[in-house]
Order: structure tokens, then C-alpha cells, then sequence
């Protein structure tokens, strides 16, 4: 559903934003068309395009590799199927559930910065009744593809997880308005992924036990018995990337963050302070990948290559940095980062595969 519906969607996103954009049509929309398809399909295609779909590549590979991973050695094809769409329904509403929060709490604050001005609730252009809706829709999506687990294939622990998890991921868009460590948080709620994705199809190998339910009775096995500690190495890479990164992404408001006093590891150290602890954060993330590489048996030259590829790729993110300043923010941030996660797992997948 996700790879079919997305780039439709993405493909429509500019041409009815350029259409609820306009002044005078958007009213209409709101008053006599509230409640037609178009107004709908309108405000759905704006709220894709805002919350970045495209985005999804930096957990969503993760989390295919932690499956990967945790898969057992004989599986068969349509289990194995059902695995992979419900984690990739999983990753897709549970991440537009963050985003949509995320745009909704901030909505004063980007009306007030010139960079998100135009995002579509901090310009109006979408009701916040319209936005919360589209935010419970997804997030009870998301609940009920973790419940899908435990019917279909007996596992409970991701709808037993799934509102812990969607507070959490949620409570990223809270944590800028009283401390720097909002990257960390971010990181964290994207380091998840892949250790959630793991205990969807495995459990024992993040360390829970299973749990089987049988007529009344319930039975629950070993904690921690076949745990696999790659996961959290992998998990514990995505957390310091992410923060790395996302420290990169908040150099473009520095001015703003400090004039509005909003948290932030560059509102606090300033860009030299801030592109430091972003270095040593991708740092601790290459010696965590090169671990998780050392100590899985399964992977192999493959990742090997994904390894270094990726080290020299964080390398350049910090040239670019320096030499174009924020011009090169964008590369930093999004396409040099787009190609570390889809690159890691796709070779990761192969080598566990193979």
C-alpha cells in the first residue's frame, strides 16, 4: 500500500498545493467543499507533501534490515510476506503520526520563521480540526496493524508497545522548548525502528520474552534468551547518526531558535560548537556500524563495502559543511544521509539473504 499510494500522492502534492494556496479558492474549499472528495483529496495530498514523505528513507531501511536480520532460517513466503507489509504499514503511519504532530504543536512557531512559513498548517492552509483528524486516523492505523501481529501471527508484543511508541515519537516535537537534547530524542525515536521492526518477527532476539496465547491461558518464555546484540549496535548507530544530522538540519535556524529561545545544540554552542559535537556523534556512529559488522555473522564483504562507503559519505557531509556553509545544507542533511540508510540496508539485507 505504502509504494503505491506515496509517490501517486507526491506526484499530485504540488500541483493541489499551488491550488489551496491561492486565496480566493481556498476558501471555498473550506466552506462549500469542506466535505467533498476534491477539498479532501486537496488537503491529504498537501499534508503528504508537508511532512515529507520522501523522509521515510532514513528509518524505513532500518527497519527491513532489523527484519532481515531477525528472521528465522525457515520461513515461508507468505508468513514472510505479511512480516514485510505490516512493518512497512507500521513505519508509514507511525511516522506520519509524528510529522503531523510535529507540524500541529509547531505551528506558531513556523508561522513566525520565513524557512516554514508556508508549511500548511502554520499557513492556514489546512484546519487544525482537519490536521488532528488525519493525525488520529494514523495513528490508529498504526495500532491496528500492530494488533494485526498478534492476530495473524501470534505475536502481541507490538500492539502491547504501540502507544508507549507513539508518545514517544510524538514527544520529540515537545522536547525543543526546554532542552538541547531534542536531537538526541529525535535519534532515539528513530533508533527504535529497527529494534521494533526485530521484535515484530522475533522477539527472543531483542531480549523479550514471547508471549503465546492459548485458548485463556497465556504463556510467556525467556527474557533475554537468544538475544542478538548487532540490533543494538545497529539501533545504537541510527540514534547517533540521527542526532548528528539533525544537529547539521538546525544550523539553518540558529538566529531564530536563539531570538525565540527555543532549545538547540547550535542555539546553545553556536555553528563551530554545534558542527563539533555533530563530527564526534558520526564518529561514535561509524565505530558502532563497523561493530555491528564485527560481531553479526551473517554479514559479510557486502556490508563490509556499505561500511567504509558509508564512513568516506560522513566524511563528505562534514566537507560539504565547511566549504558551502548553509548553501550545503540540503545536501548535508538530505541526499548524502538518504544514500548511508538506503545504501546500509540494502546490503545488509543481501548479505543476510545470501
Amino acid at each position: 500500500m505504502k509504494f503505491s499510494l506515496i509517490p501517486f500522492a507526491l506526484s499530485q502534492a504540488k500541483s493541489t498545493s499551488r491550488l489551496i494556496q491561492n486565496q480566493s479558492t481556498y476558501p471555498a474549499l473550506m466552506s462549500t467543499a469542506a466535505i467533498s472528495p476534491p477539498a479532501l483529496w486537496a488537503w491529504a495530498c498537501a499534508m503528504a507533501a508537508d511532512i515529507k514523505l520522501a523522509h521515510s528513507v532514513f528509518a524505513l531501511p532500518f527497519a527491513i534490515l532489523a527484519t532481515c536480520m531477525a528472521l528465522p532460517a525457515k520461513i515461508e513466503y507468505p508468513t514472510l510476506a505479511l512480516q514485510f507489509t505490516l512493518i512497512i504499514l507500521c513505519m508509514f503511519f507511525a511516522r506520519s503520526w509524528a510529522m503531523l504532530v510535529n507540524r500541529l504543536l509547531d505551528k506558531d512557531f513556523d508561522a513566525l520563521n520565513p524557512r516554514t512559513a508556508r508549511r500548511v498548517f502554520a499557513a492556514g492552509r489546512v484546519s487544525l480540526g482537519t490536521g488532528w483528524t488525519a493525525a488520529a486516523i494514523c495513528a490508529g492505523c498504526f495500532v491496528f496493524s500492530c494488533g494485526l501481529f498478534g492476530v495473524l501471527l501470534g505475536n502481541y508484543w507490538p500492539l502491547i508497545l504501540s502507544i508507549p511508541v507513539l508518545t514517544l515519537i510524538a514527544a520529540y516535537s515537545l522536547t525543543k522548548r526546554f532542552t538541547w537534547l531534542c536531537h538526541i530524542v529525535l535519534g532515539i525515536s528513530l533508533a527504535i525502528a529497527p529494534l521494533a521492526a526485530a521484535l515484530a518477527v522475533s522477539p527472543e532476539v531483542t531480549g523479550f520474552p514471547t508471549i503465546t496465547l492459548v485458548g485463556k491461558s497465556i504463556t510467556i518464555g525467556i527474557i533475554g534468551g537468544h538475544s542478538n546484540p548487532s540490533l543494538f549496535l545497529i539501533s545504537g548507530m541510527v540514534l547517533a547518526w540521527v542526532a548528528g544530522f539533525d544537529i547539521i538540519y538546525a544550523l539553518a535556524d540558529i538566529d531564530f531558535d536563539r531570538e525565540k529561545k527555543l532549545h538547540s545544540i547550535p542555539a546553545a554552542l553556536g555553528w563551530s560548537g554545534a558542527v563539533w559535537v555533530s563530527r564526534l556523534l558520526h564518529l561514535a556512529a561509524f565505530i558502532l556500524l563497523a561493530l555491528a559488522w564485527k560481531f553479526e555473522p551473517r554479514f559479510g564483504w557486502l556490508f563490509g563495502i556499505g561500511v567504509v562507503v558509508v564512513g568516506a559519505l560522513l566524511v563528505l557531509e562534514h566537507i560539504v559543511l565547511v566549504r558551502r556553509g548553509k548553501a550545503g545544507l540540503d545536501m548535508a542533511f538530505f541526499t548524502i544521509n538518504g544514500i548511508v540508510s538506503c545504501l546500509l540496508g540494502a546490503l545488509g539485507s543481501l548479505d543476510c539473504w545470501f
